[in-house]
């Protein structure tokens, strides 16, 4: 396995804007070879790429990681790349809203009896032990289709390079094998366990489960060899990267996978009475209701500080957990003036209305690989409450939030009601955060700034996959 680096920061051209990069020449033309030197290399300059993505989902409705190849489509529609986007058909109607005049570039995989037989199987066994084996044989079964799509695509649309930014598990293998032109991979974030003392969050069952699934995954991979085969592997931390497979060829780079559409996430004006020591503190969490989730701590944790400073909290998003986290709230002893609200779940515009009356996110997550919720947070410059294991690790400092360590169920608690007590208490301290927080996002999370690194990526994929091409012959 190539050593990870991490990716340098320097956008690639792009065609003209008056100029439809779909009819300009590239190494797909009639006659030309694709083993020949490239149109790269003949010119000394960039030609603009023909870019394929294939994944699962591409949609903001189901959240998580469903939303990275809908951001890269989208990025790469607004930068006059010719793209298109292979995608199972579950997402047709948010993509026919989100792009009416890209509808030619798109190619939907149609469910089949046996996606629907799988899909029963899967909704039988909840949760991550049911997400890696029947999950993964539908996701499976779902990219073996695409990859007939892929291959008819490049051939007829002379596709000069494919993209899969899903499913980022580092260790799930890739049916996209044998395509003849490089293939990205990621960036994929995953290799996570619960902290050593929640291990007993996870049952049995599934740690059995789990442990025969990591046991086999390098056999999984050489059988189905997409990643062994991939010209470039992007992972979010050194912890992914040690968790993929061990039969790789391709080069391995450090990217951060989550990115924020900032026209979507904004800073708001804060409210005069930030100042008055009588406003309770606005404390907000958003996220699914699930037992990893750990909202139930973050419940103990309000519990603590209510006592200290007036404060309320509102719990944004919806899950299995919701109807015991609600009676666990009722039962919580609080202040008159103190309070938690459930709102539900709701579209990515009403979560950033909401937390735009809020003064601070708390995410006690104890097994969140990426954590995309803390980013969108910093883009409205709000401070973060997060447990230090995962995701946030990779974008938190003490320049604009709390890491709390999860060395126990009772620190834990103790921690996330300390850091929250200090904020609620100290309003210039959250504005300073808020503001160092947001710079960050701007500076290096912004999705056109991920847009053009991936730009690079793509350029250099290419390049390096002809270069090996030529070596061989």
């Amino acid at each position: 396995m190539t050593e990870g680096t991490t990716i340098p920061q320097s956008p690639a051209d792009t065609a003209p804007d008056n100029v439809d990069p779909c009819a300009l020449p590239n190494n797909g033309d009639p006659g030309h070879d694709p083993q020949s030197t490239t149109p790269l290399q003949q010119t000394g300059h960039d030609q603009p790429l023909r870019i394929l993505i294939a994944c699962d989902s591409a949609s903001l409705r189901f959240g998580g990681e469903a939303a990275l190849p809908l951001h890269y489509f989208r990025f790469l529609l607004g930068q006059g790349v010719c793209c298109r986007l292979v995608v199972h058909e579950r997402c047709r109607e948010e993509l026919n809203e989100c792009f009416p005049d890209a509808q030619d570039r798109i190619d939907y995989i149609q469910n089949t009896r046996l996606h629907c037989l799988i899909w029963r199987c899967r909704k039988a066994i909840p949760g991550r032990l049911g997400h890696f084996t029947f999950g993964l044989l539908l996701r499976l079964i779902t990219q073996l289709k695409q990859r007939r799509r892929v291959i008819d695509t490049i051939k007829l649309h002379k596709i000069d390079l494919v993209h899969q930014p899903t499913p980022v598990s580092p260790r799930e293998p890739s049916a996209l094998f044998g395509l003849g032109v490089p293939l990205v991979i990621g960036p994929m974030n995953g290799g996570m366990d619960y902290p050593e003392p929640f291990r007993q969050m996870q049952n049995k069952t599934v740690d059995t489960g789990m442990w025969l699934g990591r046991l086999f995954s390098n056999m999984l991979n050489r059988i189905v060899p997409g990643k062994c085969q991939a010209q470039t592997l992007l992972v979010a931390n050194q912890r992914t990267n040690l968790a993929l497979p061990s039969c790789l060829s391709g080069q391995v780079h450090e990217l951060v996978e989550n990115g924020v559409d900032l026209s979507v996430w904004q800073s708001p004006t804060r409210p005069d009475d930030l100042n008055d020591p009588d406003r309770p503190a606005r404390f907000a969490y958003l996220g699914r209701l699930v037992d990893w989730k750990a909202v139930n701590l973050l419940l103990e944790a309000f519990q603590i500080t209510v006592k200290q400073t007036p404060a309320v909290l509102e719990i944004i998003g919806d899950g299995e957990d919701r109807h015991a986290l609600e009676a666990q709230a009722k039962a919580l002893d609080l202040p008159e003036d103190c309070a938690v609200r459930f709102t539900g779940w709701l579209t990515q515009e009403q979560c950033a209305a909401r937390l735009a009356h809020a003064d601070t996110l708390v995410l006690p997550s104890l097994l969140e690989c990426g954590g995309a919720v803390v980013l969108e947070a910093m883009a409205m410059s709000l401070p973060v409450i997060a447990t230090q294991w995962g995701g946030p690790v990779d974008y938190l400092d003490q320049t604009c939030g709390f890491l709390v360590e999860p060395s126990s169920h009772p620190d834990l608690v103790k921690g996330l009601a300390h850091a929250m007590t200090t904020l609620a208490q100290s309003p210039q301290l959250r504005l300073q955060m808020g503001k160092a927080g947001r710079n960050k996002v701007v500076e290096h999370f912004d999705w056109d700034t991920k847009g053009k690194i991936m730009l690079q990526v793509y350029k250099d994929s290419y390049l390096r996959f002809h270069a090996q091409c030529r070596a061989k012959r």
